[in-house]
């Protein structure tokens, strides 16, 4: 994975750059990986990482949206880095079908994981 540079020129990242990336705990320990992004259609905004955590081999490994604004890219670390806890992932709220479209489970999971709703 190559992943964007940002410097003082310029602030844009291709998707298939942020995709694979590793995110990281505060201690810089890394917690798992972007799978993709979730863009609002309304606004063009990044609403969600869903990040790929756990497991081992690619066996087990459970998936979490979580707020993009949450992250925040490191470039020491290549990756981005999240204050948000392993048991912040673990107990978070179920994705029902059709999460996506659905601003009761997104009000509950940004306010679960304590950020700002992107709306």
């Amino acid at each position: 994975m190559k992943t964007a540079q940002p410097d003082s020129q310029a602030a844009l990242v291709a998707s298939q750059d942020v995709t694979g990336a590793k995110v990281y705990s505060r201690n810089h320990e890394q917690v798992g990986d972007i799978g993709h992004l979730m863009i609002d259609q309304h606004s063009g905004k990044v609403a969600y990482a869903v990040m790929t955590f756990g497991g081992f081999l690619g066996m087990g490994e459970e998936e979490q949206a979580i707020p993009w604004n949450s992250l925040r890219y490191d470039a020491g670390l290549d990756g981005y880095v999240t204050d948000i806890t392993p048991e912040q992932l673990q107990n978070a709220p179920e994705r029902p079908r059709g999460w996506e479209r659905d601003r009761q489970y997104e009000t509950r999971a940004h306010d679960h994981f304590g950020v700002p709703y992107y709306w």
